[in-house]
């Protein structure tokens, strides 16, 4: 199995989350896109004010590495002009994947014409701009009939508006990663949640986030159905190894 072709390498921190300052935060993040460079990862995801930087490396080394940002992250709660806009700039700055943060406190809040306001337009930004969209749900803040339902909305606004040929780029996304839980209990991809989000989602694609720490993880999720991963132990997890690399 080529496991690489399903990794996302993540860096995703600020500065002051890594404890850096801004100038030795830059250094990491270039230190993980030439690592997705060198080990030729399929994207390398990080904060949309490192993706022309991004750009840059991967145009200067004749890289196929996509570039993927997130967008409203990572609590999702920004008005849906605020995501758009947003979404738009790192278009323009390079980004090849847009994941959003879905708004899933207002789903769970049963403002669900907003939500699916966001999604439709998201989605609708993305795919006329040829990118591919991820929707992240955050399972970690959602019961699971709350993963079942807001896979499902998702699922819907995408089939009931887009083409077919569409779907493949639409992506169901686990987590942000920042999520705080209480109790030490996980906020990322579980088997639990990606089997729950598998069943709903179909035939948008899966992304686990968060949580997928060795090669066997990687390789359970992927057997499950999964068609990305992201995880900032992608070096580590194609190489057999583990990491407790913080997502």
């Amino acid at each position: 199995m080529n496991i690489k072709k399903y990794l996302d390498s993540t860096y995703l921190k600020t500065a002051e989350q890594a404890g850096l300052d801004e100038v030795n935060n830059v250094k990491v993040v270039k230190g993980f896109i030439q690592e997705a460079i060198d080990e030729q990862f399929k994207l390398i995801m990080i904060r949309p004010n490192m993706v022309s930087l991004a750009k840059q490396m991967v145009s200067d080394a004749d890289s196929n590495l996509q570039i993927g940002t997130v967008i409203d992250f990572p609590e999702g709660r920004s008005a849906v002009a605020d995501k758009l806009l947003e979404a738009e700039n790192a278009i323009q700055d390079g980004a090849d994947d847009l994941d959003f943060v879905c708004n899933y406190e207002a789903f769970k809040n049963d403002e669900i014409d907003l939500v699916k306001e966001e999604i439709l337009k998201g989605t609708q930004l993305g795919l006329e701009n040829s990118k591919v969209v991820k929707w992240i749900i955050e399972v970690a803040a959602l019961n699971d009939k709350q993963i079942i339902q807001l896979t499902a909305l998702i699922k819907i606004v995408v089939m009931s508006n887009f083409k077919e040929d569409d779907f493949a780029s639409v992506f169901v996304k686990s987590s942000t990663g920042f999520y705080k839980t209480e109790n030490n209990l996980p906020n990322g991809a579980t088997i639990a949640s990606i089997i729950l989000m598998l069943e709903n989602a179909t035939p948008l694609p899966v992304k686990a986030a968060g949580g997928v720490r060795t090669y066997e993880d990687a390789v359970e999720m992927i057997k499950l159905g999964v068609k990305r991963i992201g995880t900032s132990g992608a070096k580590a997890i194609a190489n057999g190894e583990n990491t407790n690399i913080g997502y």
